[in-house]
């Protein structure tokens, strides 16, 4: 297989973004009518610091996840794998980290392709063969072909402003024109949260497409579908038999995960395609082959 430009992807990509803009010039409009500048400038400020966070996004992430930069020496077969898959994707080799966690996983983080970094954990290691584990890091590699992650991450700030609106507002709005009565201040919280639950859903849409469109690219990268079909056979019968104390607590990174951490809230508002419609994608492709 080769690789073809996905623009399905590229345009839900476009889409999604422009929708989420267009929807927060009206927020920004309604809340400086109802609020005033006190929570123009909170924004302000509160987006400078996410902006920072999105730049330094991939040691921020390896951090938060207990992630550990790995050299060659330590993992040689990993580094290996993930050079030879970076080549065949035409793409400078990401970072390569390791997490010590029984759960069986990986993500792939970075502002963009030459800022990127590929994390896989031990349990994930122990639990697929070596083909499989290829088609795991291809799947990560497709996500960073893609620049899946500089738009997810940029898409969940603009959501994050409205949440941290919401949960704020009220103190910022006292002391803007419409906190003295209290009557600008609710509608200003009830735009946030219709705009925050909008782009949770817009953003959850995108998610779900692109873990289709990053099968598809590990398939193209590694020709062999089935190998990743069958490792994320082997992850979700493994996922349900770790500790629920382990990476459970990241949650919120469910987005990054090849598969998502259980959470409980339904395939709604779940940020992965439900993994045996994933599978099935795979073995149409095998047969295509």
């Amino acid at each position: 297989m080769e690789w073809q430009p996905d623009w399905g992807l590229r345009v839900r990509m476009f889409l999604t973004m422009f929708l989420l803009f267009a929807l927060y010039i009206v927020f920004a409009g309604v809340i400086t009518a109802y609020m005033g500048g006190g929570i123009v400038v909170f924004a302000l400020l509160f987006g400078g610091m996410s902006l920072v966070q999105y730049y330094f996004s991939d040691t921020l992430t390896l951090k938060s996840m207990g992630a550990t930069t790995v050299s060659a020496d330590e993992y040689p077969q990993l580094h290996a794998s993930v050079e030879r898959l970076a080549q065949q994707a035409d793409l400078p080799k990401p970072t390569v980290a390791v997490i010590d966690s029984n759960m069986p996983n990986a993500f792939a983080t970075g502002r963009n392709q030459r800022n990127a970094a590929v994390a896989v954990t031990t349990g994930l290691m122990r639990t697929l063969d070596r083909d499989e584990l290829d088609g795991v890091l291809a799947h990560e590699l497709a996500h960073v072909k893609n620049r899946d992650m500089m738009v997810m991450t940029f898409a969940s700030l603009l959501a994050t402003i409205a949440f941290m609106v919401v949960r704020w507002g009220a103190f910022f709005g006292g002391r803007g024109r419409g906190g003295r009565g209290g009557g600008g201040v609710v509608v200003a919280i009830l735009v946030s949260l219709v705009v925050w639950i909008i782009s949770y859903i817009l953003i959850r849409a995108l998610s779900r497409y692109r873990e289709y469109a990053a099968d598809r690219g590990a398939a193209a990268i590694t020709g062999r579908p089935a190998a990743l079909a069958s490792a994320l056979a082997k992850i979700s019968g493994e996922m349900e038999k770790v500790p629920t104390e382990d990476l459970r607590e990241e949650a919120e990174m469910n987005a990054f995960f090849i598969i998502p951490l259980r959470s409980g809230i339904g395939r709604l508002f779940s940020t992965h395609p439900p993994t045996e419609n994933r599978i099935e994608q795979l073995r149409e492709l095998e047969r295509e082959l």
